[in-house]
């Protein structure tokens, strides 16, 4: 048996045998010839066969058809759309194909697995129903693209880290207590003596790799928040992207990492895909130009207004479409899809964020991408008198947090850090209107399957 060869590598190989496998996207069966496109992981490719039918009943003197090419003819008339097969035969190079300018004529076809028939989507289902049938949905060359580029961006962002003497962590999704807000935690009642909730965010523990010496760490891993929400850009468990940075005198020095590595990231992704991404998406991946704007929220606040628009929201932050607005004022004042929004009030921050002793305002962003947030970041409160004051104003019980306050009473460095958002960042870069888009199985409020 022929060793198998990826679609993607036949325009390199001379004419003569090949052995290709994948599933079936479509079948032209016509009198004389029949047409099969295969498609495998890596692109789609053209496979032939000189039909051979039984003679009509009223031909006299007609030779026997070969039994062996009677049968191959009459295995594809069969062949449904997604079944899996092998093909062995001979590869063709022909400026005339479109697909790719070979074609392979068919000398055998092997069926791995069958399909029904009757497809449960179509082009035009929605997407509670194209998400009910995720692994088929997936098949699409669009959708297979979107996680290359995932892939891509996690590669180029680890390599970031890895090149500069980052350490990867992988914290754990068991916690004892909440990291962020009580009220958005999924309990586990598994433990006998007490309550275990999953981790909405990798927090404590980041910030506990700086005091044991870490110095530069990183992670991309699960989260998970019991958040009603809704909206194109929510979910019940998603990819967090963190990284903490010891020696820090502030939360610029976050930022000014973090836009570095996506500067980096972003441009992998339009090194290697950007042609694709353009073709499939009509999306121009614009690498950043680095530093990316930077304003206070209050001034992000007025221009808003300027633009005549009234953030309804009364805790002084910036509504979804507060976000779009300051977003459209960037692009169209620095000709920049990202901006970074700082100095954010007390209030509607964490306990943990540091806070400027002269404004009393945090020194803490939210990186916003085309008019949507995907990371909050900030310098981290390291003094553990301080801390325990910060979490008694939000109301947290001391006591709760004793864990996490004993990381801070053998010595701390000043640190910071961010976390991100995965799939927002794919959903933006790609141009796409849901997170479920980008997720290779998305959990929400209602979906819990496949």
């Amino acid at each position: 048996m022929s060793e198998r060869v990826l679609v993607q590598q036949l325009q390199g190989l001379p004419d003569g045998p090949v052995s290709v496998s994948g599933w079936v996207e479509t079948v032209r069966d016509q009198k004389k010839v029949q047409f099969v496109i295969l498609r495998d992981e890596t692109g789609a490719v053209q496979l032939v066969n000189p039909a051979t039918r039984p003679p009509a009943a009223d031909a006299v003197d007609a030779p026997e058809p070969d039994a062996d090419k009677l049968a191959l003819t009459s295995l594809i008339s069969e062949l449904t759309t997604g079944t899996f097969l092998t093909v062995t035969g001979e590869l063709k190079h022909d400026e005339r194909v479109k697909l790719g300018g070979v074609e392979i004529k068919i000398g055998s076809l092997e069926v791995a697995s069958a399909a029904l028939p009757e497809t449960p989507i179509a082009a035009d289902s929605g997407m509670d129903k194209r998400m009910d049938w995720r692994f088929l949905d997936l098949r699409q060359r669009r959708n297979n693209l979107i996680f290359r580029v995932q892939t891509t961006l996690e590669h180029a962002m680890r390599s970031y880290w890895i090149e500069r003497d980052y350490i990867e962590v992988h914290s754990p999704k068991l916690m004892a207590s909440a990291s962020e807000s009580n009220a958005e935690l999924f309990e586990v009642p598994y433990f006998e003596d007490k309550t275990a909730y999953l981790a909405q965010s990798p927090q404590f523990f980041k910030q506990m790799a700086q005091v044991a010496g870490f110095g530069k760490i990183f992670e991309i891993a699960p989260a998970f928040r019991a958040d009603p929400s809704f909206t194109s850009r929510h979910a019940t468990e998603f990819t967090s992207i963190d990284a903490e940075i010891s020696w820090i005198e502030s939360h610029e020095d976050v930022a000014a990492m973090q836009e570095e590595l996506l500067q980096t990231a972003i441009q992998a992704v339009k090194d290697k895909h950007g042609a694709e991404i353009e073709e499939l998406f009509g999306i121009e991946v614009q690498v950043p130009a680095i530093p990316f704007p930077r304003i206070p929220l209050a001034e992000a606040r007025e221009i808003v207004k300027s633009r005549g628009y009234e953030i309804p929201r009364t805790d002084g932050d910036l509504d979804p479409e507060g976000e779009r607005q300051i977003s459209a004022y960037v692009e169209e004042t620095y000709g920049h899809q990202f901006v970074f929004i700082t100095d954010y009030h007390p209030e509607i921050r964490a306990f943990y964020h540091m806070r400027d002793e002269q404004t009393g305002l945090t020194k803490s962003y939210d990186l916003l991408f085309k008019g949507v947030e995907i990371t909050t970041g900030a310098q981290r409160e390291h003094r553990v008198d301080v801390l325990i004051e910060q979490a008694r104003e939000k109301g947290l019980e001391p006591e709760h947090l004793e864990f996490y306050f004993d990381f801070f009473r053998y010595g701390a460095p000043p640190h910071g850090g961010f976390g991100m958002g995965l799939a927002r960042v794919l959903m933006l870069l790609l141009g796409q209107d849901s997170i479920r888009e980008v997720t290779y199985l998305f959990r929400g409020p209602t979906r819990l399957a496949p």
